[in-house]
């Protein structure tokens, strides 16, 4: 734990967050696992009991009024009971209603910001549609005006919470004619006539937490219900991608690290050819380098996090290192999973622990709110960007010239000899 670097109100938060990790009723996890419970409600309620939901969120409207470095202390405890538990904890407090903070009208912070944090009602996220998810831009469900409402049409799937969501965030094409980037609106939308759910994946892990097709049909919702107005989608979905990714990174932290507790316990207890398994290297040194990389891993959610309560870091910078974050994390989380249950052998393979569900789980990871390889190209964009605007500039030694022929430009060759002339 990075405790040392926490303030006493952030350790209070800390411990506090503990406390209702351990309240989740054992039950609870495992009937999600079995998909005997679709949508947990109850454990959305008690969160929002205990006015642990948007946390960074303004206190008017339930918030806390917290810090980034505040909210990733919070999404890694949330995070150890389950990583369904932590998704849905994150989706509709932290994405759906921050966007309706910054972006919506005050009708739409009165009925859904305050309820949900409340842990009353409960909102969703469309994004991926069954055409594609990684081409976000390229969204095919559209809206149309009539008169001062729009109405929807299309389907949005693998949303996250669809079974239990009261409202869902949803980005329509609005103006089919506009560059892509100008042709997309986030509107809100009511559970009313016209929006069906199916429950219908079978998903390898990350179960329970409603995770099913959105079908729009004909579905009208006012004007004032857009986010940061018609065709304002883009600035919505820029902002969204921080939270989104950002919190990912850090409740993955929360849900990988009971893997190497679990393994650390196993490996102290286990015993083989007449001592501990631990004192054998093929294990110990398993253990050591999960313990390296989960700390190497909280160190870049933190600096992340840092950077964005500072105010002073550049918004591509931050989309790097959030990029970054994200991409670290989740690989890194995957890697010690696997690590753990190696060490454990065959009997991390059962159900007799929970190995097998948190290696399941944390393969989503990689995948959602952006995959891994968006997370490369934002990254390499962010970098190159970077540097030749602001890097290069820095008042600092150019070591390229610190080698012996370093004055031979001729050698210094850019581009083929047969493209010279062009």
């Amino acid at each position: 734990m990075f405790d040392f670097i926490m303030t006493e109100k952030q350790r209070s938060l800390r411990d506090e967050v503990r406390q209702f990790t351990k309240w989740v009723p054992k039950e609870m996890i495992l009937d999600m696992d079995r998909e005997n419970i679709q949508f947990p409600h109850q454990y959305l309620k008690e969160a929002g009991k205990r006015n642990l939901l948007g946390l960074r969120l303004p206190i008017q409207y339930g918030g806390r009024g917290l810090s980034w470095v505040d909210n990733v202390i919070a999404a890694e405890e949330i995070g150890v009971a389950s990583y369904s538990l932590a998704c849905l904890w994150g989706v509709g407090a932290d994405i759906v209603c921050e966007a309706i903070v910054d972006f919506g009208c005050e009708e739409l912070k009165q009925e859904v910001v305050v309820p949900l944090l409340k842990g009353e009602v409960y909102a969703a996220e469309g994004l991926t549609e069954p055409r594609g998810g990684s081409d976000f831009f390229g969204a095919t469900t559209y809206a149309k005006k009539d008169g001062d409402d729009w109405i929807i049409n299309g389907q949005k799937r693998f949303i996250v919470g669809a079974e239990g969501a009261d409202w869902f965030l949803i980005y329509a094409v609005t103006d089919p004619s506009a560059p892509a980037h100008k042709r997309l609106t986030a509107f809100m939308v009511p559970r009313t006539k016209g929006v069906e759910t199916k429950y219908i994946y079978g998903l390898m892990g990350v179960r329970g937490g409603g995770a099913g097709r959105l079908i729009l049909k004909d579905v009208r919702v006012p004007e004032r219900f857009a986010l940061n107005g018609i065709n304002g989608g883009v600035g919505v979905f820029t902002k969204m991608m921080i939270p989104e990714r950002l919190g990912t990174a850090a409740m993955t932290i929360g849900s990988v690290r009971p893997a190497i507790e679990i393994a650390t316990r196993y490996t102290s207890k286990r015993k083989s050819f007449g001592q501990p398994i631990m004192n054998y290297q093929a294990v110990g040194f398993k253990i050591a380098d999960c313990v390296m990389m989960l700390d190497a891993a909280r160190g870049m959610v933190y600096s992340t996090a840092l950077a964005a309560d500072s105010g002073r870091v550049s918004s591509g910078r931050v989309r790097r290192m959030v990029s970054e974050s994200k991409k670290f994390v989740s690989e890194t989380a995957w890697d010690i999973a696997n690590k753990c249950m190696q060490t454990m052998g065959g009997i991390g393979y059962t159900d007799v622990y929970p190995l097998e569900r948190i290696v399941r789980d944390i393969r989503l990871s990689m995948i959602w709110v952006g995959s891994n390889e968006i997370m490369q190209l934002i990254i390499q964009n962010e970098w190159y960007k970077e540097y030749f605007q602001d890097v290069i500039k820095e008042d600092i030694r150019d070591v390229e010239f610190d080698s012996v022929n370093a004055d031979k430009e001729e050698e210094k060759v850019y581009q083929d000899e047969d493209q010279k002339s062009i």
